[in-house]
């Protein structure tokens, strides 16, 4: 008897495609479906109903989504359609078709409060930007249909991730574009960049990979988990480390399409639920993280895919 496939929802996005690989690499015996926008539209029921009656996984990482906090503050009809009725749709999917489905949804850190301090399941919920209010209406949508429809839903909150294949809409896959710009001398040494002064958490995304492989397996159902490394760093130090390890001169210019209307100073996590209940630990460190990003770039341009 054939078993019940995985399914990934986002397949091709930056988190989709390290989950869809780590899927495969850990667990090659299981059948594994990914969605991806052109086969599935989320936001479409009829569509989502119809592919969900199809394929009756039992078990489903939700990571389809509007996933840029700055482009929300330019649309907030996108988060609001994807990250929202997306989910409301998948959810109602697995209810009619297969109730017994495990699902991991997978919102944002940005559904917190702005604080200094690190953020834990139970610090308060007030987003700040629509972006965030969008995560946190998923995030909610996912532990009511756990608690009141006794659905197997599990919620990450993923704090920021980094890594190849990251689009360069986020600042340091676009420090990183840039520099291999400038290494190849495609365009001049003056790296644009925004608010260099924020404090953010930074977790390697195929690390992201494995704890959402690990919620998928053994997370507690209605239950929130931060995935995060716990470790604050300054953007303007992670843009020098960057630099060090391209070794090419270079400036910075602000540039102000860079800038956000509403831009917390830090957020750091606490990971703690996460550590002890599963055993997930961060394996990949920052420099090696930055130097394997750059890397991609570097491969990137030297194929012609990235251009100034």
């Amino acid at each position: 008897m054939t078993s019940r496939p995985t399914l990934v929802t986002g397949a091709a996005g930056f988190a989709g495609r390290h989950l869809v690989a780590h899927l495969r690499a850990t667990a090659p015996e299981r059948p594994l479906l990914a969605w991806v926008r052109s086969q599935v539209d989320i936001t479409d029921r009829d569509a989502v109903r119809s592919a969900m009656a199809e394929a009756r996984p039992d078990r489903i990482v939700h990571l389809a989504g509007s996933p840029h906090v700055g482009d929300s503050w330019r649309s907030s009809l996108l988060p609001l359609q994807t990250n929202v009725l997306g989910t409301h749709y998948l959810l109602e999917a697995v209810r009619q078709h297969c109730p017994d489905c495990r699902v991991v949804v997978v919102t944002s850190a940005m559904i917190y409060r702005n604080s200094d301090a690190a953020l834990h399941q139970d610090a308060p919920l007030e987003p700040s930007s629509p972006y965030g209010l969008s995560k946190l209406a998923q995030d909610q949508l996912a532990l009511v249909a756990a608690r009141n429809d006794g659905l197997n839903v599990v919620v990450a909150r993923p704090f920021n991730h980094i890594g190849p294949h990251q689009s360069s809409s986020f600042a340091l896959s676009s420090f990183a574009r840039q520099i291999a710009l400038v290494e190849a001398g495609l365009m001049p040494p003056e790296l644009r960049v925004g608010n260099l002064a924020a404090e953010r958490d930074f977790t390697d995304v195929r690390d992201m990979a494995d704890a959402y492989a690990r919620l998928l397996d053994a997370g507690q159902a209605g239950r929130a988990y931060n995935i995060c490394s716990d470790t604050p760093h300054r953007i303007a130090d992670l843009l020098n480390r960057l630099i060090f390890i391209a070794n090419v001169p270079v400036t910075l210019a602000t540039d102000p399409a860079r800038l956000r209307p509403s831009d917390q100073p830090r957020i750091v996590g606490n990971s703690a639920r996460i550590r002890t209940e599963l055993g997930w630990r961060p394996k990949w460190s920052i420099d090696d993280t930055l130097t394997d990003l750059l890397n991609w770039w570097r491969a990137e341009v030297a194929a012609g895919r990235a251009t100034a």
